[in-house]
């Protein structure tokens, strides 16, 4: 059995995302308002703080004038404001500009900003630091620690220098154990010690699926005559057809630079659709294309998001933790945010750790905190855009964005409409037979506007040591082949956004290779393997993109 290390802690937070480092920030002043001695840590997977962080994004400020309401002082990299808001329906030739005024008033980015979610975590991580937060970037959560009461007591890191084969190098490190009476899992999407924990405590046992899209992102210097900072554009419709769910951004920043991107739901039935394909597609539509003409691509990246809003929380606590942020998936889905969501959800939680260490008696269940949740505009905000998601699910985007409209402009005048919709099916179950449905051709990439993935991930600054184990797990070796290539043609080979899963023949042979190497640490084969047979688990720490102003 490893020898490990121990540090003790009063609380442990896993993810130094949005989430995590407010829940960090919130104990710190709290503990501070009452003169307590209070020792809290966050691990970070990526190399650097904001390293594995990447949004849109435009945020609301919301969150964070209650966490530091002198943000704007402290040097925070906030400064876009959003002064012009565009909404497009996207044919293949033209489009169609919704005036703003038809927009529902959830819709208006007024007050928002045009940010790098990456640059803002490392300020909050600065902030943190400042308040006497221990930091540990380059750590990954592998495991949870349990006590005798069965109740969580901690996170063990994973160990570093293990080779391909399971054996230990000469670099080999063994992880630490961090035992904390309190543990928060702001993992993001798809966290796989949340998963775990879902499955030990049975905690989706009355909640919807989970539902989630694939978004891309790139950011482009663009023609200083074409730019227009602060200005928010978004797109819906064409390249995705009726029945696919998604859209298209496309926000100017300061220096001539813009953020582009696509989302594509990941419910879509046809195993040949490839998302990163109808990315570039997208760029080619002639409302987007002319301001890509003679300019620059600096950096591209993907990851899954939450889209199942209230319908799919999973109960939020268990015996000593609970979820924070997209590790419990508080993103509202038609005004494309949860920024601000994820940083309440975590000063809740703290407002729930610092409620309980106030009690006589230590209680592992942070009961307050889902209470603080249902009691919080946080809930009002996922409430009233509960029936988005599904309704754009069952109806198609057309008819489902017309019930959007008409639900969101009532509940904006005071009526709210009684019921709430349901998801039904997983993403994984959507699927069609592959001979049910067309192919479908993509053109080839240009290399001006349009690329393909190899050179795409190049500039998500990947890392990976090459003899550490495949992070990427199959439950079953002979089901990607026996199921997945005879059923669905091996849809992993297109929706996954960076090349990672090939189809290898060798005379009458099929193997699937899979290049680990290339992983961007999206989760997006996690979700969508038709049979769940694979396992994303988190690579050695340090691992992965590096993404340094997405």
């Amino acid at each position: 059995m490893t020898q490990r290390d121990q540090m003790h802690y009063d609380v442990v937070i896993v993810g130094a995302g949005p989430a995590g480092l407010a829940a960090a920030i919130r104990l710190k002043q709290l503990a501070a308002k009452k003169s307590q001695e209070l020792s809290v840590c966050v691990l970070e997977k990526g190399a650097d703080l904001g390293a594995h962080i990447l949004s849109g994004a435009v945020i609301d400020p919301v969150a964070l004038d209650e966490l530091i309401p002198d943000w704007k002082n402290k040097n925070a990299p906030i400064t876009t404001q959003v002064k012009e808001d565009q909404f497009l329906w996207l044919t293949e030739k033209t489009h169609f500009n919704i005036p703003a005024a038809l927009l529902p008033p959830l819709m208006n980015n007024h007050g928002n900003y045009i940010v790098s979610l990456g640059q803002v975590c490392r300020w909050l991580g600065s902030q943190a630091e400042e308040l006497g937060v221990d930091l540990f970037p380059g750590f990954n959560g592998s495991d949870m620690i349990y006590g005798e009461d069965g109740s969580v007591k901690g996170v063990i890191t994973g160990d570093m220098g293990i080779a391909r084969d399971g054996s230990q190098k000469n670099t080999f490190s063994a992880g630490i154990e961090l035992h904390a009476r309190y543990t928060l899992i702001a993992e993001g999407t798809r966290g796989s010690l949340a998963k775990s924990l879902e499955q030990k405590f049975n905690l989706r046992a009355n909640t919807e699926p989970q539902k989630y899209g694939l978004g891309f992102k790139e950011i482009w210097s663009i023609d200083p005559a074409h730019h227009n900072e602060g200005a928010v554009l978004h797109t819906q419709g064409w390249p995705l057809d009726n029945r696919t769910g998604g859209g298209g951004f496309l926000y100017h920043l300061a220096d001539n630079k813009i953020a582009l991107g696509f989302v594509v739901h990941l419910n879509f039935q046809n195993p040949y659709l490839n998302p990163f394909e109808e990315f570039q597609r997208f760029k080619t539509h002639p409302a987007i294309k002319p301001l890509l003409e003679n300019a620059k691509r600096l950096s591209y990246g993907a990851r899954t998001i939450n889209e199942g809003g209230i319908q799919s929380l999973p109960e939020l606590i268990f015996p000593g933790g609970a979820f924070i942020g997209c590790s419990a998936g508080f993103v509202n889905v038609p005004k494309i945010k949860g920024s601000h969501n994820a940083m309440k959800s975590g000063m809740l939680a703290a407002d729930a750790i610092i409620d309980a260490f106030a009690q006589e008696q230590y209680e592992p269940l942070l009961k307050s905190y889902p209470e603080k949740i249902r009691a919080s505009w946080l809930w009002k905000d996922l409430y009233a855009v509960r029936n988005i998601k599904p309704a754009l699910s069952a109806w198609g985007n057309f008819a489902g964005t017309l019930y959007a409209g008409i639900d969101l402009w009532l509940h904006s005048l005071g009526f709210t409409l009684p019921w709430t919709l349901k998801h039904g099916k997983a993403d994984h179950e959507c699927l069609i037979a592959a001979n049910k449905v067309k192919t479908i051709h993509y053109p080839a990439a240009d290399g001006k506007i349009t690329f393909d993935r190899l050179s795409s991930i190049y500039l998500a600054n990947i890392t990976h040591d090459e003899d550490q184990p495949v992070h990427l797990q199959l439950t079953n070796q002979q089901i990607p082949i026996d199921y997945n290539l005879s059923i669905y043609d091996a849809p992993e080979q297109r929706y996954c956004p960076a090349g990672v899963y090939e189809i290898v023949k060798k005379g009458a042979t099929n193997s699937l290779h899979i290049n680990a190497a290339n992983c961007i640490h999206c989760k997006a084969c996690d979700i969508k393997d038709p049979t769940q047979n694979i396992r994303w688990v988190p690579p050695q720490g340090g691992s992965g993109p590096y993404y340094d102003a997405m």
